[in-house]
């Protein structure tokens, strides 16, 4: 008891002050587990470097990627192909997966219709379109678009509809006491913030699915990207090569993940639950 009353005296806080510590370890975690995995990296190469190049040769290659281009193209220009092409289908994924599944959720007559066709063609892989995508569209940018537009759909879709769907009743109620008597003015001024955390949800998701398909994509058909660079790699049996690429789509899909992250910030200033990452 006397201590308690002794931080009271003295003006300290004992609650604000855990809480500063517990700030303090969750501001220096990330850097923590970076070091630990580049720790590990180190310790697991050993001296092999051919078979499994440390961190500073594979760093050492990725510089060396800056200024001399493989296949005609240096490393950004690589990375840059490949974010082109993620956003582009990201993009359309949604621009049309957002209306879309705001629908379903929404009005019965859509999720009645449309909603079970999706249901039916959501379960197929993307990978199991991709015969098809290239006898109708070949091997070009096209083709790669569309394949990451489908693998992005789906999780946008999703995501969407049940963030509509599982918005409380309690605040439909509320917006009617508030004179939001028409659907429309439910939906935009009450749903549909709402749900936007869902929806951004369903983004970042989409976001590494299309991530994934585009490197399969540029493995599969392709002469430029992060993809090409790893399936490069492996075919001349350079590993820097695979893992400097490897490296590379982690760190472009962390930026994306920043990138929305910021952006929902932005939008949904009331999600106190993105606020500190």
């Amino acid at each position: 008891m006397s201590r308690v009353e002794n931080h009271v005296e003295s003006g300290k806080d004992p609650a604000s002050k855990n809480s500063s510590i517990y700030a303090f370890v969750f501001r220096i975690a990330p850097f923590v587990s970076l070091f630990l995995l580049v720790f590990i990296w180190f310790a697991a190469a050993g001296d092999n470097n051919r078979i499994f190049p440390n961190p500073l040769i594979v760093l050492r290659k990725m510089i060396d990627m800056l200024f001399n281009p493989v296949a005609k193209a240096t490393l950004l220009q690589h990375a840059g192909m490949s974010m082109l092409r993620v956003i582009c289908g990201l993009g359309f994924a949604i621009l049309i997966g957002i209306p879309l599944g705001v629908m379903i959720g929404w009005n019965g007559s859509v999720r009645a219709t449309i909603g079970a066709l999706f249901e039916c063609i959501r379960p197929i892989p993307v990978l199991a379109w991709i015969p098809l995508i290239i006898m109708w569209f070949g091997i070009g940018e096209k083709a790669k678009v569309i394949m990451i537009f489908i693998g992005a759909l789906t999780p946008i879709v999703v995501n969407s509809y049940t963030g509509i769907k599982f918005v409380p009743a309690l605040y439909l109620d509320v917006g009617k006491m508030f004179n939001a008597s028409t659907e429309k003015q439910l939906l935009m001024k009450i749903v549909l913030p709402a749900a936007l955390p869902s929806i951004f949800a369903g983004i970042r998701n989409a976001t590494s699915v299309a991530w994934m398909v585009v490197l399969a994509s540029e493995m599969l058909a392709a002469k430029s990207g992060l993809g090409f660079l790893v399936y490069r790699g492996m075919e001349v049996f350079d590993i820097s090569l695979v893992m400097a690429g490897m490296v590379s789509i982690g760190l472009a899909g962390a930026f994306l993940s920043f990138l929305t992250s910021f952006i929902e910030r932005k939008v949904c200033p009331w999600n106190t639950g993105i606020k500190s990452e």
